[in-house]
């Protein structure tokens, strides 16, 4: 979000006279305003040389730092609740650890002893919330972790399951908890999870976080290739910021160089962010199916008569373990869960964590793989009910390489897929999101009274080479990522307004 000076050589100096050769840069920015286009060039590029219409960069450089500016103002509040929220999401996984830990963990007996059977923990977690239907089960992954058993219950929170939390080594049920979603996420970071997706304000909030990441990636390259593009004296200063007193140039420099190490990161969230978005989440979906990237499914229909089928999810809400759900007393006999288990360790299924979904009328148990930390083990399998048969596979290695980067992005999105190192990484990139938009407020303040960085009328200096396919660029972007498109034609009429509104004016006192 760099609000750059007008891209001239650096000089070391006071504050004051940094401040003067601000001012004075952003002055003859401002009376370049009426005159010719070139005038206007040679002002705010510093190289260009008055007559001559200006080329590559020179020409577009004022329009990307209008537009950078303009963004980084407007959209820096969402950018910054965006990054808040994230950097207390990314905290509370591990310290889910800490608060959970009387549900999550037990200790483990002396002699190290055997884990009872999933059946019986399943019973036990059943006898505990008696209204619960048993969606799935989540044996503890290592020793000393308690057994999670799934249930839909009408007195858990809207999209959740609760979560009943059982002793593997003595049935005894250590607490119930409301869980959210595939990754087991409990109040606490279902709470912080709904702040940073809306705000906690449903379908309408949801506009805030697409509006963010719609921009984050446009900010972020475009404060790179000013950064880039900027003349400087030593190569020291593209890579670590300046020292010196406190003034507009340390600033920028803070800015520039911290912007420049967490470009990478940042475009990396935008781009995962935007994939489970609710307009440019629907189109990158649609993309990727055409692609050919869409996520494989896993059927899990009994055969013959499969006219039942389904994919990872099959059976959720259906029944329980070992007593066969309401309404389907006449299904064929059933293995229990601990033989289907067994199964699909010998197809297999050799991760320590994993997720029995079990069967419903006209499909089998499905046994997936839960571990998302490199290296990804997310095979699955569907095993028959009546014969411990596997009815059908699925390897994470079979899926297709959009589908693969699309889980793993989306899982080191939520700090998952590298464990603490990728918790503690989104909250180095989420800190320094917030500093980049603190020093670029403060650039702008500092700036007064002229805090506009470049005239208006920037784009009429790219030369139609470069501006046509510029425009049609933008215009497919804007279509595909909508709010992006949207938010950019109403700071463009703004501008616009504006614009007229400062013209009239100054044909008035004229």
């Amino acid at each position: 979000m760099t609000i750059d000076d007008l891209a001239r050589p650096d000089t070391s100096g006071t504050p004051a006279a940094d401040k003067a050769a601000d001012t004075a840069a952003d002055t003859a920015t401002d009376k370049a305003a009426g005159t010719t286009a070139d005038a206007t060039t040679a002002a705010t590029t510093g190289n260009a040389a008055p007559g001559r219409a200006p080329r590559g960069w020179a020409a577009l450089r004022p329009l990307v730092l209008r537009m950078h500016f303009y963004a980084g103002v407007l959209i820096a509040p969402f950018l910054l609740l965006a990054a808040v929220s994230g950097l207390l999401y990314a905290l509370a996984v591990p310290a889910e650890k800490v608060i959970y830990a009387h549900e999550l963990e037990v200790p483990v007996p002396d002699g190290g002893a055997t884990a009872l059977p999933l059946a019986r923990q399943v019973e036990a977690a059943r006898a505990a919330n008696p209204d619960g239907t048993v969606t799935a089960v989540w044996p503890g992954a290592e020793p000393g972790a308690t057994t999670r058993v799934l249930m839909a219950d009408p007195e858990a929170p809207e999209g959740t399951s609760m979560a009943v939390f059982v002793d593997p080594y003595t049935a005894d049920v250590r607490g119930q908890l409301p869980s959210y979603g595939s990754s087991g996420a409990l109040p606490l970071r279902t709470w912080i999870s709904g702040l940073h997706v809306d705000l906690h304000l449903g379908e309408l909030g949801r506009n805030y976080s697409e509006l963010a990441a719609s921009w984050l990636w446009v900010v972020a390259l475009g404060g790179l290739a000013l950064w880039l593009g900027r003349r400087r004296k030593n190569r020291r200063a593209l890579f670590l910021p300046e020292r010196g007193p406190k003034s507009r140039r340390r600033t920028l420099s803070w800015h520039g160089t911290v912007g420049l190490w967490a470009v990478a990161g940042l475009v990396a969230l935008s781009a995962t962010g935007l994939t489970w978005s609710r307009y440019a989440g629907e189109n990158i979906g649609s993309v990727q199916d055409r692609l050919g990237g869409a996520t494989p499914k896993l059927s899990a229909a009994v055969t013959p008569g499969g006219d039942a089928s389904g994919g990872e999810h099959a059976g959720h809400g259906a029944g329980h373990h070992p007593a066969p759900p309401s309404g389907d007393a006449g299904r064929s006999a059933d293995i229990g869960i601990d033989e289907a288990v067994a199964a699909a360790r010998a197809a297999g299924i050799d991760s320590p964590s994993i997720s029995v979904v079990p069967p419903a009328e006209g499909s089998g148990y499905v046994v997936k793989e839960t571990d998302k930390q490199f290296p990804v083990q997310l095979d699955s399998v569907a095993v028959n009910p009546a014969d411990g048969a596997v009815l059908d596979e699925l390897r994470f290695a079979e899926y297709p390489l959009l589908a693969k980067l699309t889980r793993v992005g989306i899982d080191a999105h939520m700090g998952l897929f590298l464990g603490l190192f990728n918790q503690l990484a989104l909250a180095a990139l989420a800190l320094a999101l917030v500093m980049l938009v603190v020093w670029g407020y403060r650039m702008w303040w500092l700036r007064r009274p002229a805090r506009r960085p470049v005239a208006r009328g920037a784009w009429r200096r790219v030369p139609p080479t470069v501006l046509l396919p510029l425009l049609a660029t933008t215009a497919l972007v804007g279509w595909f990522v909508p709010l992006l498109g949207l938010s950019l034609v109403a700071f463009l009429a703004v501008d616009l307004a504006l614009g007229l509104a400062a013209r009239a004016r100054s044909k008035r006192t004229a």
